[in-house]
């Protein structure tokens, strides 16, 4: 991946609605500002029941976007990512139509997950409490096939999003055939999403078992003999990200996004600065994304509380949450919780400007420790324009998270981008694609006081350097020779 900064976006929610579109934006008004785009679902379809995330073809383009040809297009500009759902699929997919019809006698039994096939000596109710949930209830549907057979299906997420078995020919054939297709369109880099959920083990979470790493392990595999880089996506304890991060190319900074909005909020660098000294530095940076604010990726492991602390204490992270609430005028209550549908029980629904009370100061300030940490920095469409809680979108569907899912169109984009906060935004990301120390070696400058944070990259005597005074929220950021208070008006 190149060392630059990437952009993360559904392709008909920033400035047109086709992949042509997009290509278009990032050769105009965006032009030289990504090194990568991170392209959100574009399957057929995008408008199912989780915005992509439950495909009915993962092997088609949804032809209100494009086809294949403009993904190999717009990669003959910048890497693409894209999306490899691992976890399940539509229940509009014909491989479940060929099930429901025909049964146990179709050539897909098995590849979809029932209950009997995870616990087939059956489950007891402490083997279902047990089971690792992202929201409430129970991750079963009872099901009623075509062919009047009666099933209970294995769904994480909602009775359309089918679970699949990763470990049946079936469903490693159906994986494969996504790895092939999108390494031939010219995708260099895939996401693997809700992984953490592939494997179901009886008398277990079902959730990041030994048996997941060592599926992870497989798959990357199998995608790097595509050449494909492998980022996986997993919210949990972060001993977890340290420990997946050891395994594959990258992983998140989940665990950033809250740690920052603490040390705004309750301002000190304490517990950022302790994340700092231990996180893996093979990470994808952010402060949004097409979902929530993560909780959990900072909270003590539910399952062993007493042995794996967070990274907060308990009482601090409930008031970081009800400080989201204020902060956002108690729009991020409204999308949050049993307040909305689709909600997960981890994270809280609020663009990060909101979470910030759009305080424009605090969050240059916070983009700039993001991009300052050593990864790749990730900057989410919304938050590239500094965007507000879309409260209108979460009124007409109900679903928590499109509160950040704003469908911006050309002149919104270009008006935004016109924004002296957004344009101080792109000067910082230039700064951080152009800069050759930020190749070099990173370090935080040693001693001073809990309030404050130095981080400083160095290359043959070139540096960049940054002091954020989280007292004042404050930030100096210094490019050899010259320093900048926060404008970020700085040549590289």
């Amino acid at each position: 991946m190149k060392n630059a900064v990437q952009l993360a976006t559904y392709v008909d929610r920033l400035g047109g609605g086709t992949l042509s579109d997009l290509r278009a934006l990032l050769r105009g008004p965006l032009q030289g500002l990504f090194g990568g785009v991170h392209l959100l679902p574009f399957f057929h379809t995008i408008d199912g029941a989780d915005a992509g995330f439950d495909p009915i073809d993962h092997t088609r383009v949804d032809a209100r976007l494009g086809d294949w040809a403009d993904v190999k297009a717009l990669a003959q500009d910048v890497g693409v990512m894209a999306d490899v759902i691992v976890n399940h699929m539509s229940a509009g997919s014909p491989q479940f139509h060929d099930y429901s019809a025909k049964g146990s006698a179709s050539s897909y039994n098995g590849l979809f997950l029932t209950l009997d096939a995870v616990f087939p000596d059956g489950a007891t109710e402490q083997d279902l409490l047990a089971v690792y949930r992202p929201r409430p209830g129970l991750p079963l549907t009872a099901a009623t096939l075509a062919n009047g057979e009666h099933r209970i299906l294995w769904t994480t997420f909602t009775p359309q999003q089918l679970d699949i078995d990763v470990r049946h020919p079936q469903g490693r054939a159906y994986l494969d055939g996504i790895l092939r297709t999108l390494a031939d369109a010219g995708v260099t880099m895939i996401r693997l999403d809700a992984v953490g959920y592939a494997i179901k083990q009886a008398g277990t979470s079902c959730f990041m078992l030994p048996a997941t790493f060592d599926f992870i392990d497989e798959f990357a595999a199998s995608a790097r003999a595509l050449g494909l880089e492998v980022l996986v996506e997993v919210h949990s304890h972060y001993h977890e990200q340290i420990g997946i991060a050891r395994r594959v190319d990258w992983v998140y900074d989940f665990a950033l996004p809250p740690l920052l909005l603490h040390a705004v909020y309750f301002h000190t660098a304490s517990h950022l600065k302790a994340w700092i000294a231990q996180r893996p530095t093979n990470a994808i940076t952010v402060l949004d994304t097409h979902d929530g604010i993560g909780i959990i990726d900072i909270a003590a492991d539910p399952a062993d509380r007493a042995g794996r602390p967070g990274l907060v204490p308990a009482a601090e992270l409930d008031r970081l949450v009800d400080l989201i609430h204020e902060r956002s005028g108690g729009q991020s209550l409204e999308a949050t919780g049993a307040a909305a549908s689709n909600l997960d029980l981890y994270q809280v629904n609020c663009t990060f400007f909101d979470a910030l009370g759009r305080d424009e100061k605090a969050y240059l300030l916070a983009r700039a420790v993001q991009f300052f940490l050593p990864g790749i920095p990730q900057v989410y469409y919304v938050g590239l324009l500094a965007g507000a809680n879309d409260m209108a979108l979460l009124q007409r569907s109900g679903v928590g998270r499109d509160i950040n899912r704003h469908h911006y169109t050309r002149a919104e984009v270009e008006a935004d981008l016109r924004r002296p906060v957004v344009q101080a935004l792109l000067g910082l990301i230039r700064l951080r694609n152009a800069h050759p120390a930020f190749g070099g070696s990173f370090h935080v400058e040693p001693g001073g006081d809990d309030d404050s944070l130095a981080m400083r990259w160095e290359l043959g005597g070139r540096f960049v350097a940054l002091s954020v005074d989280f007292t004042a929220l404050t930030h100096v950021l210094s490019v050899d020779d010259a320093t900048d208070r926060g404008g970020f008006g700085l040549a590289a």
